[in-house]
């Protein structure tokens, strides 16, 4: 059962400082994180829009960052951050989510802001994608609206291989908006694709 119990309180580490990141790094458009734990310490790789911001002045905000992992709830032994920029934020589920939210959050109407985010999505070569809005939209009752575009797996292994899932939450006066966005990258290989050998 130690083994075991290891790997559960591993994944509910990683888990918490997934949700520490996202939240910190929300202005930088914080796009995932991958954790490598080896006898030297552990190496923890940052992916985000704008690295600028989370290197701060001189490197301080990154000391700051490092300094915050050390220390409890987290207690990662000598953590060094590794930032990454993202290739093409448009198709990373996660920055995509972030930014809807904060569409939605400044004012712009819901429905606009949905479709303004799918063709931008669709344009950028993903081959589907996929928008739900839930939360109280307009009135008092909380209700879910679906946006999609393209072909996008919903079940079986190659939509939990390759459909990129991203949420997250636009608060307003009426109550807390959720938006979850699937998207379809174009360079993966389906199993029901037939190609015809010249």
């Amino acid at each position: 059962m130690a083994i075991e119990r290891k790997f559960i309180e591993e994944s509910v580490s990683n888990l918490t400082i997934d949700e520490f990141l996202g939240d910190s790094l929300k202005r930088a458009g914080y796009a995932g994180m991958d954790i490598k734990r080896n006898p030297l310490g552990t190496r923890v790789t940052v992916f985000v829009q704008k690295p600028g911001i989370v290197i701060g002045k001189r490197g301080r905000a990154i000391k700051d960052l490092t300094d915050q992992l050390e220390k409890p709830p987290f207690n990662l032994e000598n953590p060094q951050i590794e930032v990454q920029q993202v290739e093409n934020p448009d198709l990373n589920a996660d920055v995509m989510a972030f930014q809807l939210a904060s569409a939605i959050e400044r004012g712009e109407h819901y429905r606009r802001a949905a479709y303004n985010y799918l063709r931008r999505i669709m344009r950028s070569g993903a081959k589907g994608a996929e928008i739900k809005i839930s939360g109280k939209l307009s009135g008092e009752r909380a209700r879910s609206m679906r946006f999609a575009e393209g072909y996008l797996k919903k079940c079986g292994d190659p939509a939990i291989e390759h459909v990129r899932v991203g949420y997250s939450p636009a608060k307003k006066k009426l109550g807390i908006i959720g938006v979850v966005i699937k998207i379809m990258p174009q360079d993966i290989s389906l199993p029901d694709e037939i190609k015809f050998k010249s």
